[in-house]
């Protein structure tokens, strides 16, 4: 390889990458991606607006309503209006949760009887409606332990202790933000380099590597190079925004998440390479890059979905993607700290790298320096 030649090259891709403004895309487009998704991506559901319908006024529904009056997931009203009425309220979107006390409910308590509560919850968003009928469980459990505790029964002698490993806040923003890095590092620089080559071919320019002595590997070393270290300056500055941003915190090793990142990297610019290899026109380029980095890096990447609860094809598909290795490295790197200590993410950075040499190889083997 003649590094003088390739030196050449690289200096020409800077500077167009500077005249054209690129580079401020380089930039602009991972952090806005990264603060925007963090930003807007909510799993949680708080201040649910909550309907009681309190039919008994005794001591033991008012303590029940307590529960949900003192809680950040609900803003509660207690009401004595129709269940019909409430019902219309859920229908004209003005409630998201009706909890309706039976007249009888003290009474069965204290005679040991069971007593039921009825509970009707706006299931139009099916994940948002399930995370709030969780909660309603949560707080009527809670309830019916006090209530037990008061009545000096054995239900008051059971407790829950519960403790979340990893994400013990229990944020959104400690599970979607290290996700949304390998969504990132996937996207922007792989619509970058789709452009590199693409461009040439419309301009004409293509022809002068036709023409030169320059070799397919040197061709692509000069273009792929300067995308490299432009990118690689992004693995700081989303880990950055991460953990000073959005508070994530960071219990693994820093060395383990720069290599991984910058083997990724170079996975996503062979990414857009070979697409930039096989289309003509740009527009064609940036389309088929986006089809073929968002969806899967949305879908496969663990953000809204653990890819161990998939089954079948998808979870074959989560396989094909190199997302779903990176970012298994990024969320033991931020919330678990197990490092090359844990067999499979020392597996998964070496399918990394098997992906950055196939993927360069292949681009390689379709790039011909002979006019179609």
């Amino acid at each position: 390889m003649n590094l003088s030649v390739v030196k050449a090259y690289m200096l020409k891709e800077f500077t167009e990458l500077l005249r054209t403004k690129m580079i401020i895309m380089v930039y602009l487009l991972p952090s806005m991606i990264l603060l925007l998704f963090g930003y807007g991506i909510r799993m949680e559901v708080t201040h649910a607006r909550t309907l009681v319908i309190d039919n008994d006024q005794s001591h033991f529904s008012r303590m029940l309503t307590a529960k949900f009056e003192h809680s950040k997931y609900f803003d509660t009203t207690v009401t004595q209006m129709s269940e019909a009425e409430a019902l219309h309220r859920i229908k004209q979107a003005k409630t998201d949760i009706i909890v309706i006390i039976p007249a009888s409910f003290e009474k069965r308590l204290l005679h040991g009887q069971k007593s039921e509560i009825g509970v009707f919850v706006d299931g139009a968003f099916p994940n948002r409606g399930m995370t709030m009928e969780n909660y309603v469980q949560g707080v009527v459990l809670n309830a019916a332990q006090s209530v037990a505790g008061s009545l000096g029964s054995h239900g008051g002698l059971i407790s829950i202790n519960s403790r979340n490993l990893f994400n013990q806040a229990m944020r959104d923003e400690n599970a979607i933000v290290p996700g949304l890095i390998g969504l990132v590092l996937l996207v922007a620089p792989a619509i970058l380099s789709a452009l590199m080559i693409v461009k040439e071919k419309e301009r004409g320019t293509i022809f002068n590597f036709y023409a030169s002595p320059l070799s397919r590997s040197e061709f692509l070393a000069a273009k792929l190079i300067p995308a490299f270290l432009l990118h690689s300056l992004n693995i700081f500055i989303l880990f950055l925004w991460a953990t000073e941003v959005f508070d994530v915190p960071f219990r693994g090793s820093f060395s383990l998440y720069w290599s991984a990142a910058e083997i990724y990297i170079l996975i996503s610019l062979s990414i857009g390479m070979l697409i930039s290899v096989i289309t003509s026109r740009q527009i064609v380029a940036v389309v088929l890059t986006i089809i073929i980095t968002i969806i899967p890096g949305f879908l496969y990447s663990g953000i809204l979905m653990p890819i161990s609860s998939m089954a079948g094809g998808s979870y074959i598909e989560a396989h094909l993607f190199p997302v779903m290795y990176f970012n298994h490295i990024v969320y033991d790197c931020f919330l678990a700290g197990k490092g090359l200590a844990s067999a499979k993410t020392a597996e998964y950075l070496g399918i990394l790298i098997l992906y950055a040499v196939i993927l360069l190889l292949l681009g390689t083997a379709l790039l011909k320096k002979e006019l179609k």
